[in-house]
């Protein structure tokens, strides 16, 4: 059983002075909800997600040796432009990870960063973000312990990008993540995410996940806020407990191939979560009309087709659409005909499962 010990390094046995990398890292689409947390950014529930492929965030983090070791010392750019609201939330992440990484105060770090979606279209980018930050930051150990392990470089990888934004630690590697204790899952931990380690039916293999943009706006409950108000809620452990049997379901499900059950899983979690909110003290809702237009349009296509077609929400108005390959031409035909009238501008991006984080240079 791993502990947050195993993360604090050793004395370094190599040293260097200067130096860059560049990771992607994709953003993810929970299928089990993880919503409510504990302290350390420790899930109060198991989550399952799909890694994107296309959504995602490239970070590049040049690195040099400076001579006073007493603050962190970074620029942060966003699309190549000095970005100074980003760098409280940069800063706090390093608070949190300096114990697992001590040689971050040795260095004057440049991190240049762009998403290759738009940043406020809603899609999760603080999952990618923090994923493509962890991994560079692991490059850099990697060069100086180079005896590190891959298996310890990508779960100390998904250790870290969770202290930034705990879904950060599903946006590693794999193409279908848990995260958080799961007495049916071998090696499921809170600490980090892990690759589902069973068997995966044909039928969600490639699977595909358009995300039609409702509202780009910015919500009016962070998530951060949102997990908090699960603290006092009179659901709560009810909503935890029914995630781990949606996790256990899930087991069955991928192995068997069977989609009518996916789909009452999968739609069921994402109206569970957006209950939580409706139910919380404050209360709130994230959905906004044309969310639920597009929701019973879905259900009307998929009872009058029969083609298995489903949705999921993350905590926002948008929709992700989920579908197989193979009804990929009929479904894109019906989001095009009937959904893109609720999208804000029109917009909507084509994603399917990706494979985690990828070295773009070194």
């Amino acid at each position: 059983m791993f502990t947050t010990a195993d993360f604090i390094p050793n004395p370094y046995t190599s040293t260097i002075e200067n130096g860059n990398f560049e990771w992607s890292a994709p953003s993810n689409i929970a299928l089990v909800k993880y919503w409510g947390k504990k302290d350390n950014q420790i899930p109060a529930n198991p989550s399952v997600s799909f890694t994107l492929n296309n959504c995602k965030t490239i970070t590049k983090l040049a690195f040099s040796k400076k001579g006073n070791n007493e603050n962190f010392s970074f620029d942060l750019l966003f699309e190549g432009k000095p970005k100074e609201d980003f760098k409280p939330k940069i800063q706090k992440f390093l608070e949190r990870v300096e114990v697992y990484l001590p040689f971050l105060k040795e260095y004057h770090f440049t991190i240049d960063t762009q998403n290759t979606f738009p940043h406020s279209s809603g899609i999760a980018s603080s999952a990618s973000g923090m994923a493509a930050l962890a991994i560079n930051f692991m490059s850099l150990e990697k060069l100086l312990n180079p005896e590190m392990t891959d298996e310890y470089f990508y779960q100390k990888a998904s250790f870290l990008a969770r202290l930034g934004s705990g879904s950060a630690c599903r946006s590693v590697k794999g193409k279908v993540v848990v995260w958080g204790n799961q007495a049916n899952i071998q090696e499921s931990s809170d600490l980090f995410g892990v690759e589902f380690p069973y068997t995966i039916h044909e039928n969600f293999k490639n699977y595909q996940d358009t995300i039609l943009l409702v509202d780009k706006g910015e919500k009016q409950v962070s998530s951060t806020v949102g997990h908090d108000l699960m603290h006092n809620h009179p659901y709560a452990e009810r909503r935890f407990a029914q995630a781990h049997e949606n996790l256990d379901q899930l087991i069955k499900i991928f192995e068997s191939g069977n989609l009518e059950e996916f789909i009452k899983v999968v739609e069921s979690e994402a109206l569970t979560l957006h209950a939580m909110m409706m139910t919380s003290m404050p209360y709130f809702i994230l959905m906004k009309p044309n969310t639920l237009q597009i929701i019973n349009a879905i259900w009307k296509f998929r009872q009058e087709t029969q083609i298995p077609v489903c949705f999921t929400l993350d905590a926002g108005a948008n929709v992700h659409v989920l579908y197989p390959e193979n009804v990929s031409n009929k479904v894109l035909q019906f989001i095009q005909e009937e959904l893109v009238v609720f999208c804000q501008n029109g917009q909507y991006i084509c994603d399917k499962i990706g494979e985690g984080a990828l070295l773009v240079d070194n």
